[in-house]
């Protein structure tokens, strides 16, 4: 009597244990080789950037250079005002005032300002005490209550002074800007500035005598 034996199953070598296949190895990163063409175009637009940064900065610097108010000597200049005021006088129908001020004072700006969209033309002119404080002047003969609001920086009414032998009315915040009111023979003349009251009575005080002389 024969003994069945199980069949085994045929193992291909190929499918059987063994090590894991070995795998290929990463492919290295490859720099990239600029072709001359490549090369040459790719300096040419470093080349544009930088020629065009320079023409830019060669463009600003005059403006800069030109620029009044970039220039120290602008805030101390000193202006013709009667020169500047005699040319004024047949737009402003009348001839601006331009008080005398002491030694070391000195103006930086006279104009004569036709109204805009305030509609009230006037006569300015911008003062430099002897310590270097700013003094605006404003005269005009169409003020109305809405200007002098604006004129003054909408600051109170705080007081009167005795100034040349004129009443002017103070009108100051407390902090920044004051401003000195004088209504005279038909004018409402305005200075206003961060000055100390001392320099704004010296100024005030020119005005009136200039005043007094027409």
């Amino acid at each position: 009597m024969s003994e069945a034996r199980p069949e085994v199953p045929a193992v291909s070598p190929a499918s059987g244990p063994g090590p894991d296949p070995v795998q290929p190895p990463d492919e290295l990163a490859v720099k990239p080789i600029l072709t001359p063409k490549q090369a040459k175009r790719a300096n040419q637009t470093i080349k544009g950037m930088v020629i065009s940064v320079l023409l830019t900065v060669a463009a600003v610097i005059p403006v800069v250079l030109l620029n009044p108010g970039s220039k120290p000597e602008t805030y101390h200049r000193d202006i013709d005002v009667p020169g500047v005021a005699r040319q004024a006088e047949p737009a402003a129908g009348y001839l601006p005032v331009v008080p005398e001020v002491p030694g070391g004072w000195s103006s930086n700006y006279a104009r004569w300002n036709a109204g805009g969209t305030a509609k009230v033309p006037a006569w300015e002119a911008g003062y430099l005490t002897a310590d270097g404080h700013h003094i605006a002047l404003v005269q005009t003969n169409k003020a109305n209550p809405t200007w002098l609001a604006q004129a003054t920086g909408e600051a109170p009414v705080t007081g009167q002074r005795r100034i040349g032998g004129a009443d002017w009315e103070l009108r100051d915040r407390g902090t920044g800007d004051k401003s000195l009111v004088l209504e005279e023979a038909g004018y409402t003349i305005v200075l206003k500035g961060a000055a100390e009251l001392a320099e704004f009575d010296t100024l005030g005080a020119a005005v009136a005598d200039a005043l007094d002389d027409k």
